[in-house]
């Protein structure tokens, strides 16, 4: 832990309050917060392909329970949800092609993130997929129901815009996309 944390709240163990097969519900003193069981950690893939029609990043979209309705997210998935060990790398690569039908030659870590880290503790490690290659359709594993989008970056925000006026959520990792035009 960092020196920046105040000691008191450390003084408390962490309990379990719950635990499914993907999450735990968490207890450090005054602090409740969840995180992902079993030490599963997140791939997130960050797709752009260079065509001859432009620049395109490679989205999907997927219905979400807890916000009861899609949401337009960069392709992601658990790294060791179905075999303990799992390379981060290896398991972006299959959720790209899983997900998306594109197969990338090779992913370049760009490091790790936490989305919420007041509420939770998951983290996930952001992944640049390079030389793209579409060899099957994407959408998933049977039952998630993934949508696949080839989206130009230089229209991004528009259509954004468009899926948020059709009841879309947007997963905050867009913002690795929008940032600049945001300022």
């Amino acid at each position: 832990m960092s020196d920046s944390v105040p000691e008191d709240e450390l003084r408390f163990p962490e309990e379990v309050m719950w635990e499914g097969r993907f999450i735990s519900a968490k207890r450090r003193g005054r602090w409740e917060y969840v995180g992902r069981a079993r030490g599963i950690g997140a791939a997130v893939i960050l797709a752009i392909e260079d065509a001859a029609d432009g620049r395109h990043v490679i989205l999907v979209d997927q219905f979400r329970v807890p916000l009861e309705r899609r949401c337009v997210e960069l392709p992601a998935g658990l790294v060791g949800d179905d075999a303990a060990g799992e390379e981060p790398t290896l398991a972006a690569m299959r959720e790209l092609e899983e997900e998306t039908g594109y197969r990338a030659t090779r992913m370049v870590d760009l490091g790790r993130f936490w989305s919420s880290p007041g509420m939770v503790s998951e983290s996930f490690t952001l992944f640049r997929a390079e030389g793209l290659e579409k060899v099957g359709d994407g959408g998933g594993v049977p039952g998630e129901d993934i949508r696949v989008h080839r989206v130009a970056l230089a229209g991004l925000e528009d259509w954004l815009a468009a899926r948020r006026a059709e009841g879309y959520a947007v997963d905050v990792k867009l913002l690795t996309l929008l940032g600049p035009s945001l300022i």
